[in-house]
């Protein structure tokens, strides 16, 4: 894919390629956007079982949540295409800050 030629200089096969990544794109948005609501409804159903403790749920919850987040940098933010290294280096410079930081005040307060 990285070697593909975006422009071969005959209009039909450039339209046609472009046919198909976009079909392709679309697939992928489609599937994880079912995804996301799968994962939405199983957190509902968690919340609503009442066998589940707390202690269960808050942190099934979260972990269904970072997932939901992947899904939609990756896809929904095209964060998975070419040209997007220098936003990932910063949003995971973020991330690791963020929960450094985080854990850092926890450990403080609570030890």
């Amino acid at each position: 894919m990285t070697n593909e030629q975006l422009n071969s200089g005959n209009p039909r096969v450039d339209i046609e390629y472009r046919r198909k990544k976009n079909a392709e794109e679309m697939r992928h948005q489609v599937i994880s956007f079912a995804l996301m609501i799968f994962l939405t409804l199983i957190a509902f159903v968690a919340v609503a079982y009442e066998e589940f403790s707390g202690w269960f749920v808050v942190p099934f919850i979260l972990l269904l949540a970072g997932v939901q987040v992947i899904f939609q940098l990756f896809y929904f933010m095209h964060m998975s295409h070419k040209g997007h290294e220098a936003p990932k280096l910063f949003m995971y410079a973020g991330m690791v800050v963020a929960f450094v930081t985080i854990l850092c005040y926890t450990t403080i307060i609570w030890w």
